[in-house]
């Protein structure tokens, strides 16, 4: 059977791949053996290493559950002042006035052209020299600092991309309906981009978790990756094994990010169907004026 991307494989093409699937699951075998066989040679799987995850409340109470607390405040700051400026520096982008658009168009390109733990560093090096701020709570003002420079920039393009998918046919008959440019924007524009914009933002939030370890380690921030030295010093120098129950908790988290994305998108995708589309491809957008013309009067 032939299709548009490939054709049917021969007899000595089943075979190939048949050959290379086997050789494949033979190296991967022999990597985890390899793998497996290092950490069992250096004690790191016994089980006196990991015990304290399994039979004690002790390291979850006193390290892993303050350092999530931790990266989950600073994700949620980030976030909902990063939003914000995200939207405004997006809808700047699109604006008719040069002196708006091209100011709105340098913060978003340098922010997002330099790395988030400069940013981080940066950051905290200015509060340290020019503020008030206590020494102890500087870590966290640091990487929300430099979480929401750089993801407000990320947001600002989403935003302004999200607004550019929308036809121009209803910015166009919002204006002839004597609509003014806020006006259009507010109540005709986002209200439909927001579908297209929200689990994209949603996903932003995976990588805001994961960036707040960088203020971990170089910061002293007390999130959940720096909780790691703590417990290895505590008990008996398992580092891998808190490295990995580390790392399944970041899976879990942002794993339950990623479903709730994907979820959304889902029941926006299914809300859109359930309120129907408009003549010419226009989704209807409840609070927002009908703004479809009719072609056939079309200038």
């Amino acid at each position: 059977m032939s299709s548009v991307l490939y054709d049917a494989q021969g007899p000595r093409a089943k075979q190939r791949n048949i050959l290379y699937t086997v050789l494949f699951v033979l190296c991967a075998a022999a990597v985890v053996w390899w793998v497996y066989d290092g950490l069992a040679e250096k004690h790191q799987l016994d089980w006196i290493k990991w015990k304290p995850f399994f039979t004690s409340s002790q390291p979850w109470e006193t390290y892993i559950w303050p350092g999530l607390q931790s990266t989950l405040k600073a994700a949620f700051f980030a976030l909902i002042i990063a939003l914000p400026l995200g939207a405004l520096f997006g809808i700047g982008r699109l604006s008719d006035h040069r002196w708006v658009r091209v100011p709105a168009g340098v913060v978003v390109e340098f922010f997002r052209a330099i790395p988030v733990l400069i940013l981080m560093i940066t950051a905290n090096a200015v509060y340290a020299e020019y503020t008030n701020i206590d020494a102890d709570s500087r870590p966290l003002y640091a990487v929300v600092t430099g979480l929401v420079l750089y993801n407000a920039s990320v947001l600002a393009e989403i935003v302004r991309a999200g607004i550019q998918t929308l036809p121009k046919g209803q910015a166009e008959a919002a204006k002839a309906l004597g609509m003014r440019k806020g006006q259009i924007m507010l109540s005709v524009l986002l209200p439909q981009a927001v579908t297209a914009m929200l689990p994209a933002i949603v996903s932003q939030l995976v990588i805001i978790v994961k960036d707040t370890a960088l203020g971990g380690w170089v910061l002293t921030f007390s999130e959940l990756l720096s909780s790691v030295r703590p417990m290895a010093a505590n008990y008996g120098a398992n580092t891998i094994a808190c490295f990995t129950v580390i790392a399944l908790i970041y899976l879990l988290v942002n794993f339950a990010l990623t479903s709730f994305a994907s979820w959304l998108e889902r029941w926006l995708r299914r809300s859109k169907k359930g309120k129907g589309t408009a003549p010419g491809g226009a989704p209807k957008t409840a609070g927002a004026p009908s703004l479809v013309v009719d072609d056939r009067h079309a200038a």
